[in-house]
């Protein structure tokens, strides 16, 4: 039996992902499950973690958990305020409400950009993970995703961040758009991938009509599934990559935090404008982020 002397949890809108750790940061063991913030009301996120880590808790004391992301949303289980940037990551925690004796719980601030207006829950416990194992970073990080984010990071501070909806945007043109027809879900075209994001950055006014071009090709000159899906990615992480450009082509270093093949898409095109990009483990630095969170709760 997994005893745990603290647990860490990121917990999304889609799913949660649970590590029991030892007081030396080993981890012991890991839990997952689908039963995220986006099905669950505020009294059911108790009973959901207690099934998942229930295992890894001791009826003779209490266990701290520290958990990230859209758990501390408003529609999640307690409200995390966010902080104001510029800020460092990853030093306020807010007490969530629990009945079970073992249980103490804490969670992750996620943070607020007044203007241009934007918000981050999650991403910051990765930023503050690279912080806590690179303190003299200074640079920009690429958080690919849903809804990724660029962030520029000075004296171990988020001094300004930006979010793009391009996950979200392809899910919905890959499974509700016309495009449905066309683009594959499987297999991947690294040179049609690398052409559309060069073509979205040179003119990115012409992306709605390559987008329609793709299905065009489809009917009447046999474009193939994964070719129509390298590009539709492109299009689409071109567009980002070239509105992100004043982040990234500032000669500042820029970290990718990220395990998925996304992560090397993003660096893929990175590449095209001659810039070297550092990949990240985002589990690792999920981790870090949280371990650093547990120290402050302790003092330390």
């Amino acid at each position: 039996m997994t005893r745990a002397d603290w647990i860490a949890v990121d917990w999304g809108t889609s799913r949660i992902r649970a590590w029991a750790l030892s007081e030396s940061g080993e981890v012991l063991a890991r839990a997952q499950s689908d039963q995220g913030m986006g099905q669950l009301v505020s009294e059911e996120f108790e009973p959901v973690l207690l099934r998942l880590v229930g295992d890894w808790l001791s009826n003779a004391c209490t266990t701290p958990v520290i958990a990230c992301g859209m758990v501390g949303a408003r529609q999640g289980w307690v409200e995390a305020q966010y902080r104001k940037t510029p800020c460092s990551p990853g030093e306020h925690l807010t007490a969530a409400p629990v009945r079970d004796p073992r249980l103490q719980v804490h969670i992750c601030a996620g943070l607020k950009q007044m203007s241009p207006a934007d918000v981050m829950r999650g991403e910051e416990t990765q930023v503050a993970g690279l912080l806590t194992m690179r303190p003299q970073f200074e640079g920009v990080l690429c958080l690919p995703g849903t809804h990724s984010k660029w962030v520029c990071v000075d004296h171990g501070k988020v001094t300004e961040f930006q979010t793009f909806m391009t996950g979200e945007l392809y899910a919905l043109l890959a499974g509700q758009s016309v495009l449905r027809y066309t683009v594959g879900s499987e297999d991947w075209d690294d040179e049609a991938f690398c052409r559309a994001v060069e073509a979205a950055v040179a003119r990115p006014g012409m992306i709605a009509a390559r987008l329609f071009a793709l299905r065009a090709e489809a009917l009447i000159a046999d474009l193939g599934p994964k070719t129509a899906r390298s590009r539709l990615s492109g299009y689409l992480i071109g567009l980002e990559l070239g509105a992100s450009r004043p982040h990234w082509d500032a000669g500042r270093p820029v970290a990718i935090i990220g395990t998925s093949l996304l992560a090397h898409h993003y660096s893929n095109g990175l590449r095209l404008f001659g810039l070297t990009t550092e990949l990240l483990d985002s589990e690792t630095m999920t981790l870090n982020g949280l371990a650093a969170c547990y120290r402050t709760l302790n003092g330390h």
